[in-house]
């Protein structure tokens, strides 16, 4: 499954919205990186098993799953989250890009591509594809209000 979708953090034409910098993004982005379970429910651990500029190879414990993933990113433009399947978990990955077409604007584009199918047929697999769709939706609006937290308010200890 290929899904795709953007948030703006930025709208010019929205003043409903608080303006942040990109390096304010960026800084809640590394957070994400280096303190998932503040973004991820159900995530009980993280452990960094390697570090290096170009990102972190982790190990993810979500009660008995443990999922290994690496994180790749360059600086202000994208970070990849890219786990491998393993027997309790399907594998997949997650861009993020920093989208910024004029001063004033500036938006995420979060990219998912999995092993589920599209769902280009009816029935059970259209429905599994369109409520996965929506969680990532929902996880990666949560993921903006918290990096919206912290630009305002600072990591939480």
């Amino acid at each position: 499954m290929h899904f795709e979708h953007l948030i703006a953090i930025n709208d010019p034409l929205n003043a409903f919205i608080e303006p942040l910098a990109v390096e304010q993004v960026w800084e809640g982005l590394m957070y994400r990186v280096e303190e998932p379970c503040v973004f991820l429910p159900g995530l009980d651990r993280c452990e960094i098993l390697s570090r290096s500029h170009e990102g972190v190879e982790r190990a993810l414990y979500f009660g008995s799953a443990h999922i290994r993933d690496t994180v790749t990113f360059v600086h202000h433009e994208w970070v990849c989250f890219e786990s491998a399947a393993n027997a309790e978990h399907a594998g997949g990955k997650l861009t993020i890009r920093l989208e910024q077409p004029d001063p004033n604007s500036l938006y995420l584009r979060f990219t998912y591509s999995t092993s589920l199918p599209d769902g280009m047929s009816a029935g059970e697999g259209l429905q599994v594809s369109e409520f996965v769709k929506a969680a990532y939706r929902e996880s990666d609006v949560d993921t903006v209000r918290i990096i919206r937290m912290i630009a305002a308010n600072g990591r939480p200890q």
